[in-house]
């Protein structure tokens, strides 16, 4: 299969995939189909099946390993000179998301001072502001859809505001982003890969002419700190410029609604834990660490191994790529005690939902402070909050996420 060209494999994966799961299942007893309903809808039951069959599994499907274990998913996400982001395919505008040394630590210094803790600090009245608009336009809804109304534009907004490009385009950023996130999906079908060429081409057209008018007259804003940024005399190419503007723009809003939503259906369907943290409200930082440890907003991460290696036992080749299923970890008995239930007040071995190593969430800060400001909020201004309807998950498996989440709630 891995001399087939891409195009030939996606003409013949609705055979071969079957065919290979099969495979996958008689030489471990279990196998890992990312892209099915079941596991898009529940990824714990057979993150589980495979951490007890084969924690690091032959997966046929990417001719890869998907590893289940907290201690081998912290191994790999911190070894970034053995497990590698950049697959070798070439294309010029890939982001930092994608790069290693030394390029990534040019482009991520160039961005870095955005997010720092004291950045990220100086932003705290703006986003308190823009979570209570929000909530100020809720006003007398007993009903609505809490992804749509509230943890969808809240982190766009935010991250709009920071870029500089206006906030009324809202909609059109989210149509972008839903379909340019796909980008990092282990597997794509050939409608996907038009839907992120066609909302890449989009949005690069869209930024090229935000570029143009910040070049005839600057800002106070990110866009053109980026366009003046120097890192010992090393600027952004245009392209990089592009890639880094669409990487803050879709991992801005992606992650921190999915925290955000994932972490209000938990709390939702543990109303114990809902009552405790409405009880205790200084408990609020370990209850956000708890929801991105429960249900993680990023649940693989990809590497492609440089040279031969073992882990654990496992011989894995060079050029074979490597699934770290973050979920997975985040969900081992072997670091957390209990791990299938939801503990706010838990104090154990840290979550890695943000990642580890050099490729650690740039923007972690700032969705930590989003976090906080929506929860607290949320628990001030309603007394009461139910669920409508059981909310679905979007079709994707990287970016765990809700598509709505209809809730009645009752005004404090």
């Amino acid at each position: 299969m891995a001399t087939l060209s891409r195009s030939i494999r996606r003409a013949l994966q609705p055979v071969l995939s079957p065919a290979l799961l099969t495979w996958e299942r008689v030489e471990s007893g279990v196998s890992y189909d990312p892209t099915s309903a079941r596991v898009r809808d529940n990824p714990y039951d057979t993150y589980d099946r495979l951490r007890d069959k084969d924690p690091i599994h032959r997966m046929r499907l990417i001719n890869g390993y998907v590893l289940t274990r907290y201690d081998d998913v912290d191994t790999v996400l911190r070894d970034h000179q053995r497990f590698s982001k950049n697959d070798g395919a070439y294309d010029e505008y890939r982001s930092m998301l994608h790069h290693d040394p030394p390029d990534h630590t040019r482009l991520r210094s160039l961005v870095s001072k955005a997010f720092t803790p004291r950045s990220v600090r100086e932003l705290t009245p703006r986003v308190q502001r823009i979570v209570d608009e929000l909530l100020a336009d809720l006003d007398g809804k007993d009903k609505f859809d809490m992804i749509g109304s509230f943890a969808y534009p809240l982190p766009v907004t935010v991250i709009a505001e920071m870029l500089g490009i206006p906030v009324q385009d809202m909609d059109r950023f989210n149509h972008w982003s839903n379909d340019i996130s796909l980008t990092i999906e282990p597997m794509l079908n050939d409608e996907q890969i038009h839907r992120v060429k066609r909302a890449t081409d989009d949005l690069y057209e869209y930024f090229e002419s935000i570029i143009e008018q910040r070049r005839r007259k600057p800002e106070d804003d990110m866009i053109t700190a980026l366009l003046n940024a120097e890192d010992e005399g090393d600027k952004l190419t245009h392209e990089e410029l592009l890639s880094t503007l669409v990487l803050l723009l879709v991992a801005g809003n992606e992650t921190t609604r999915n925290l955000i939503g994932n972490g209000m259906y938990a709390l939702l369907k543990n109303p114990d834990q809902l009552q405790r943290l409405r009880d205790k409200p200084q408990m609020l930082d370990s209850a956000i660490d708890e929801l991105l440890r429960y249900d993680s907003p990023v649940q693989l991460d990809g590497r492609l191994v440089h040279n031969d290696v073992e882990i654990a036992g496992q011989q894995i080749s060079a050029g074979q790529r490597v699934l770290c299923a973050i979920g997975a970890a985040n969900r081992d008995p072997a670091a957390f005690s209990q791990p299938d239930k939801l503990d706010i007040g838990r104090n154990e071995k840290s979550h890695i939902a943000f990642g580890r190593g050099i490729h650690h969430c740039l923007g972690a800060p700032l969705a930590l402070l989003e976090a906080r400001a929506a929860f607290s909020y949320i628990l001030d201004r309603f007394s009461d909050i139910e669920l409508v309807a059981e909310p679905v998950y979007r079709e994707q498996v990287v970016l765990r996420g809700l598509e709505y989440l209809w809730v009645n709630v009752e005004w404090s």
